[in-house]
């Protein structure tokens, strides 16, 4: 790995103010040295790291571009190995001719995420760290932005850690006890290793309770709007959203296909799903539609199940408190604006409990208490709804297979009788699982699959 260079362009295509081409290798200094002419006469390699030089990029005689070069040496980089940095003005046409120029001494094209995998390869971050940054590039919501920004600054890593240590000092005091017999009682009594075994338990629970609200954070909370023709959907989402995205008329079935949107309550991202009414139809098109909306409906986070004031509970309401029977769902009594057929202890007869609101989607009313209630909705499963640290579900994973293993320690302890060795055993496989989060003793596969994916450059 850390025997080549490695270039490409850092900065998304297009016209813009600043471009950037990134080089990263034992030969990036060199490799720049012989394309770029300093409007001072300096050596670029004899300067101090962290410097930055103006001049010009150039092609045999031809004057490419106006530029400044950003030197970083190693070990005091990203990857900790020498960084050369080229600020040039952005565009497709000259950041292409800069990095072939690259590419033409001897440096390579790099891999999605290979700067960021150099930067854990040589140790500067772990695993965990390596893939906040792709969750930073991608965060929805300035949550999930700060979440990734903790985790980058290695919140996770020190949790993962000190789990790390208490498991390896167990380990150790099973293994003297297994060398040491003769000595071994006044090391460590049964009850004490079920004992540290239990806690370790206890803390690990506690991160995996974490992963979905993870998910929440980083991806947003998939909200999707159901109700039957008419009853206001396209009217709310319009609403919520602030601009008109959904076509609104007076003419039942007017959305036919799952129309959605984007908004940030609190930080939080959720994306609005507007869905075609559900009822029985004939119409090809429709029926389409509506299979669509029941799909969305299955892989929601929070449901807003719209009533209508202004008409009486039927059938096709009935059939739709059964979907939502038993999913995170608030009940929207719509048309408050307008004459009410239907009243609250109607509602109450098929919904005993449950979240149940006044709305007007055309006139706005109730619109910011339901957004608070959406807000609070969300994360109210949650134990610790503001926690810092969040596992993704691959952490998730290694967790719940390091548990698995501190589960199997204390059922060989107080429910066989085999011997430590078996316990050391167990132990030995908690600490493999948990390494697998930061890297420790994760294998070419996963890093591979983290790696791919990020864009070239990062």
């Amino acid at each position: 790995m850390t025997t080549d260079t490695i270039a490409a362009i850092s900065t998304p295509l297009g016209e813009g103010g600043i471009g950037i081409i990134r080089l990263s290798g034992p030969d990036a200094i060199n490799i720049v040295s012989k394309i770029f002419k300093p409007k001072k006469n300096i050596n670029l390699e004899n300067q101090k790291s962290h410097t930055l030089h103006f001049g010009y990029i150039i092609k045999g005689k031809t004057l490419l571009d106006e530029v400044l070069v950003s030197i970083m040496k190693s070990p005091h980089s990203y990857t900790k190995e020498d960084v050369v940095e080229i600020n040039c003005h952005s565009g497709v046409l000259v950041l292409r001719s800069i990095l072939e120029l690259a590419l033409k001494y001897s440096a390579r094209t790099a891999q999605p995420g290979e700067f960021t995998k150099r930067a854990f390869l040589n140790g500067r971050i772990d695993l965990s760290q390596a893939e906040s940054v792709i969750d930073l590039i991608r965060s929805m919501s300035s949550k999930g932005l700060r979440l990734a920004a903790q985790q980058l600054s290695g919140k996770l890593s020190v949790k993962i850690k000190n789990l790390h240590i208490e498991l390896l000092d167990l380990l150790a005091r099973i293994e003297a006890l297994l060398n040491f017999p003769e000595d071994g009682v006044s090391l460590m009594s049964r009850g004490s290793i079920l004992s540290s075994v239990k806690k370790m338990q206890k803390k690990i629970e506690s991160l995996i309770d974490t992963a979905e609200q993870g998910e929440i954070f980083r991806h947003g909370v998939k909200t999707v709007i159901v109700g039957k023709p008419n009853v206001g959907k396209s009217s709310l989402l319009n609403t919520l959203m602030e601009e008109e995205r959904a076509i609104v008329t007076g003419i039942p079935g007017t959305t036919r296909d799952t129309v959605e949107g984007q908004i940030h309550i609190q930080g939080l991202s959720f994306t609005l799903i507007d869905t075609a009414g559900l009822q029985p139809v004939s119409n090809i098109v429709e029926k389409i539609g509506i299979a669509r909306s029941k799909k969305k409906l299955l892989e929601a986070d929070l449901i807003l199940f719209m009533l209508d004031a202004n008409t009486t509970i039927d059938s096709n309401d009935k059939k739709l408190f059964e979907l939502v029977k038993g999913r995170h769902t608030i009940i929207l009594f719509n048309k408050i604006d307008l004459p009410s057929q239907t009243e609250i202890s109607d509602i109450r007869k098929l919904v005993p409990k449950g979240m149940i609101l006044k709305i007007s989607a055309k006139d706005e009313i109730g619109i910011d208490e339901l957004k608070n209630t959406m807000f609070n909705a969300a994360l109210s499963k949650f134990k610790h709804p503001q926690s810092s640290v969040c596992v993704n579900m691959r952490h998730k994973e290694s967790l719940l297979s390091t548990q698995r293993s501190l589960d199997n320690v204390i059922h060989t302890m107080t429910r066989t009788k085999l011997t430590e060795e078996f316990v050391s055993l167990d132990l030995k496989n908690a600490l493999d699982s948990l390494g697998q989060i930061t890297g420790e003793t994760a294998n070419n596969e996963v890093l591979d699959r983290i790696f791919s994916k990020f864009c070239i450059g990062k």
